[in-house]
């Protein structure tokens, strides 16, 4: 072994715990101070309910899964909102044209197009002032915004 490069050893080192116990071990520094040992650790002593958290740090995780279970509830209650049936047909932005053909029609929100739909493509072009191109723009603009077509309007009749 080299010498002068290995620190000091200490066979009679002497720990202090925060509780009081000490004992004697062998360590490289004289003195040691710990804050938890065998006697007052709540898994030695049996009472694992208590918690030892000298710098915060469960509170911190317990704060953390908290606003990760908002933040969550937040974003489900974000996307049920999105494909909410009762959204209004002037979020589509088709024009105010076409938007006032669906409003004469009885038809005021999403919900509505989507049971017209349920009976295919031709319930919508039988209303005056919705052409193809409507019915296009109709039904992309629902997948956008995340809705899911029935699949008698996914069906094309000629």
């Amino acid at each position: 072994m080299k010498k002068d490069i290995h620190p000091q050893y200490y066979p009679e080192a002497k720990v202090t715990c925060a509780c009081g116990n000490t004992w004697t071990t062998g360590s490289t520094k004289e003195e040691i101070r710990t804050e938890v040992c065998s006697n007052c650790h709540p898994f030695f002593t049996g009472e694992q309910q208590r918690l030892i958290d000298i710098e915060g740090q469960v509170d911190r995780f317990y704060k953390k899964l908290q606003a990760r279970q908002d933040f969550v509830e937040e974003e489900t209650k974000k996307n049920a909102e999105k494909t909410s049936p009762d959204r209004s047909i002037d979020e589509l932005e088709l024009g105010k044209r076409y938007t006032d053909s669906l409003a004469e029609a009885g038809i005021k929100n999403i919900g509505d197009i989507l049971k017209k739909l349920e009976g295919g493509e031709s319930a919508l072009l039988d209303i005056p002032g919705v052409g193809r191109k409507t019915l296009i723009d109709i039904k992309k603009k629902l997948r956008q915004l995340g809705y899911k077509l029935p699949a008698a309007a996914e069906e094309i009749s000629v």
